[in-house]
């Protein structure tokens, strides 16, 4: 079952623009899929089989030749130099479109659009179902802890998987495959054993010491490594806030996993009631929350302005939303009743920043199933998390037409500035 995907319009709207659209992110999240739902007219070619990309390595020029009206090329980064060829095909013909072109393995394919299509290819993220998504399937997870375990491959919701069974040939197929292709790994089972720790942290200050430590590696290696994780889409570092505030701001990034499913199985949740109990139950919720919210806000072109804030005196936040009128802070609790304390930590950095002369609004995302505006600021159900993020995309209040046309006109402009 194909359910639509939040990114479809954005990428409708640059093929009228550009003359290729590169789509990337983690393997298995629906890239093909969305491409040829999106575009069913341009014909389907894979450079997974061998013999195909055997051919698109010899003969170039020849392979993208029988493609006169231009094609969806999967797993482009399988061969690297095809976008240098391609880049002769576009000058001589720049018609808007035509190249559909998808893959993984972010720093590879990156790294050869990049030094060919520079200014000829609109580039677009997509990430793992967002929450928004995988309430359009049939089937799909309805309570907090079930959500949290499921994640949002989109194959275990297509086809009804067990997610750990789901999860389990994921992970090896990304270790035993993915990463020999990213990086010269010689130890594969320490670098499982990396991967495990880092879902163990996630939701805290990235620690290279500590991670090295336990993993029994040099703290250069397990850097490389979380760079690994970063350019396969598993895993990201939300930078600290910065601001002259008058305090002592932790410089650190926090760690966090694209997916929570996959987190879960790596730190050796098997069922959904594991999660009730669970220590890493409020890390694992954060995670949740500020991964939504990324998803949320990346399918809108708005890849910057999320961190975290946190000081030496104890002061912090899950997340800051900046935004053209303030900013919005974000707690993140797994707690099934809403309450007054779950704004303490929020309402405390809230107090700092007006003293820097820092507007911002609060916003509490919890584990129950009721809406409220409060003095302090709203609650938002778990199952509405990306109402916080249109809080400040929207600029905290619904838009009139004038104001959501010139929105619609800011965007499409953009779309012109984000060609590789």
């Amino acid at each position: 079952m194909a359910i639509p995907r939040d990114l479809a319009p954005r990428l409708l709207r640059a093929a009228q623009i550009a003359p290729s659209i590169t789509l990337t992110g983690p393997r298995q999240s629906g890239k093909t899929t969305l491409a040829r739902a999106v575009f069913p007219e341009h014909s389907y070619v894979s450079l997974e089989a061998p013999d195909t990309r055997a051919f698109a390595a010899e003969d170039p020029r020849r392979f993208l030749a029988e493609h006169p009206n231009g094609a969806i090329i999967d797993e482009v980064q399988r061969v690297p130099d095809l976008p240098a060829y391609l880049q002769e095909v576009i000058d001589s013909d720049p018609r808007p479109g035509r190249w559909i072109l998808t893959g993984s393995q972010n720093l590879a394919l990156a790294a050869s659009v990049s030094q060919s299509l520079a200014g000829r290819t609109s580039v677009h993220y997509l990430l793992p179902l967002a929450r928004r998504e995988v309430v359009r399937f049939d089937e799909h997870p309805r309570t907090l802890e079930d959500a949290l375990f499921a994640g949002g491959y989109p194959r275990i919701f297509d086809r009804r998987a067990d997610p750990s069974e789901w999860l389990r040939s994921y992970v090896a197929t990304y270790v035993e495959r993915d990463v020999r292709t990213i990086s010269q790994v010689g130890d594969l089972a320490t670098f499982q054993r990396f991967v495990e720790l880092c879902a163990g942290r996630t939701g805290q200050l990235v620690n290279f010491l500590s991670l090295a430590s336990d993993c029994g590696v040099s703290q250069p290696t397990a850097k490389a490594w979380l760079s690994i994780l970063e350019a396969s889409f598993i895993a990201f570092r939300l930078p600290p806030f910065h601001g002259n505030v008058g305090k002592r701001l932790v410089k650190t990034p926090k760690l966090h996993f694209y997916d929570t499913g996959l987190a879960c199985w790596l730190i050796g949740i098997r069922a959904p009631q594991q999660l009730r109990t669970h220590p890493l139950r409020g890390a694992i919720f954060e995670t949740w929350v500020v991964s939504e919210i990324f998803k949320h806000r990346l399918i809108r072109g708005e890849t910057r302005g999320l961190g975290f804030y946190r000081n030496r005196e104890g002061a912090e936040v899950d997340l800051v939303i900046k935004g053209p009128s303030g900013m919005t802070l974000v707690e993140a609790k797994s707690s099934q009743t809403p309450s007054e304390s779950l704004f303490g930590g929020a309402l405390r950095v809230q107090r700092q920043l007006a003293d820097a002369s820092l507007s911002c609004d609060v916003a509490v995302i919890y584990g129950g199933g009721e809406s409220q505006d409060r003095a302090a600021g709203r609650v938002i159900p778990w199952d509405s998390v990306h109402q916080a993020a249109e809080q400040r995309l929207s600029d905290f209040g619904p838009a009139d037409a004038a104001t959501r046309a010139s929105r619609q006109t800011r965007t499409e402009g953009q779309l012109r500035g984000t060609y590789l």
